[in-house]
């Protein structure tokens, strides 16, 4: 009890909080009001960006340490609110050491449905993300780069085969703790891609993957494409790690290409025959012819084994570039993966909520569902 007394205290000191009627506790954060239900002391700010707000904490009753992460006026925009519910339903779905957790989305208070605005998600509390690790000075080896890409590798396998495409991995959504463990988050721009077909179509007019590590059937607005823009990703990531800087860091679409072609060479006809995009390929047709750089030349300081999986990952034609299991019984990855058998298929995730017409009012209810998944006592409460 007294060590628990002690653990209260310092809580309290870093982060004073108003006590309010129903037990909740009320902070004052970067200028934002900040609100959690008893069993949670917040620490501090640890991030803050146009998705919210997100504060270190501790739950008082077990000890763990949690990040809570408040999304204000949650259900002013469909487009934002839809993104949230994929990303909350996505993270109650997926059991996996390299896949973030979801532990709680706290009720609101007394006042209830009728004035809930904010929604507060808890996950487990990491220490930083890769992109930090990546541009810091501190000293990496290739052992580093094999067990961070490693645990990339084995998180997107559990994602895809639960019929799922990330389609924004970036050094950023890569959450890494101290003694070097990585959870995959942020799965707001995530899409489902349907087993029986080949590729998906999902139209392109909307945001996919940050620029610096989107694919080039993606830069040249493909209508369709599979999980091998995953693995495009996952292949500029480790570059990042290999060189400490992007590899491709396009000023925009055109210019990304342009720095692809630089180290690939220039695509070959059948390379080309992948894009569906006419005016994309007399584009490309037109720019200089480009030898290929071989990675030993950009890469000097890598193994031999890091460079043939690069090589396998970073390719212009998506049917071409290896898969995440392929990766993964790679030579690199040998003394990590063991021949590890993988699970063939996570249990398949639904994407049926995704409705076009959906409402804003609808997605509420479908998150106050989310929500009474940890308080079944909500869930006969009216939304």
């Amino acid at each position: 009890m007294a060590a628990k007394a002690e653990l209260d205290k310092k809580y309290l000191k870093e982060e004073e909080h108003e006590k309010l009627p129903d037990g909740n506790k009320r902070y004052t954060i970067c200028g934002m009001r900040f609100e959690t239900t008893p069993e949670y002391a917040v620490r501090k700010a640890v991030g803050q960006g146009a998705y919210g707000l997100v504060c270190s904490g501790r739950n008082v009753e077990t000890n763990k340490l949690v990040a809570i992460k408040k999304i204000s006026k949650a259900f002013e925009d469909t487009v934002d609110c839809k993104r949230l519910l994929r990303e909350i339903k996505i993270l109650q779905h997926f059991k996996h050491d390299n896949v973030l957790g979801l532990l709680d989305i706290l009720p609101p208070g007394k006042d209830g449905s009728k004035e809930w605005k904010d929604v507060y998600i808890v996950s487990e509390l990491m220490d930083t993300d890769l992109h930090y690790i990546i541009h810091s000075k501190q000293q990496l080896t290739d052992e580093h780069f094999k067990y961070f890409l490693y645990q990339i590798l084995r998180g997107v396998h559990a994602i895809h085969t639960a019929h799922v495409l990330h389609r924004d991995l970036k050094p950023g959504n890569l959450l890494v703790n101290k003694n070097c463990d990585l959870k995959i988050c942020d799965f707001g721009l995530a899409r489902g891609i349907d087993p029986s077909e080949e590729k998906k179509d999902i139209g392109l007019t909307e945001y996919v993957v940050t620029r610096w590590y989107r694919a080039p059937e993606l830069l040249v607005e493909n209508q369709s494409y599979t999980t091998a823009i995953d693995v495009w990703a996952v292949g500029c990531i480790f570059a990042e790690m290999l060189g400490r800087k992007a590899l491709f860091p396009g000023r925009d679409y055109l210019h990304q290409l342009r720095l692809i072609i630089d180290h690939l060479g220039t695509p070959s006809e059948a390379d080309l025959a992948c894009i569906t995009n006419r005016q994309a390929v007399q584009f490309l047709r037109t720019l200089p012819v480009k030898p290929r750089k071989p990675w030993a030349d950009v890469f000097p300081s890598a193994s031999t084994g890091a460079l043939d999986l690069l090589n396998e990952m970073l390719v212009f034609d998506p049917a071409k570039r290896c898969t995440m299991v392929d990766a993964l019984n790679s030579e690199y990855m040998a003394a990590l993966h063991q021949g590890r058998t993988l699970p063939q298929e996570e249990e398949h995730f639904s994407f049926g909520f995704e409705k076009p017409d959906i409402t804003q009012e609808e997605l509420r209810d479908l998150i106050w569902e989310e929500m009474a998944r940890f308080h079944p006592e909500l869930a006969k409460k009216g939304k």
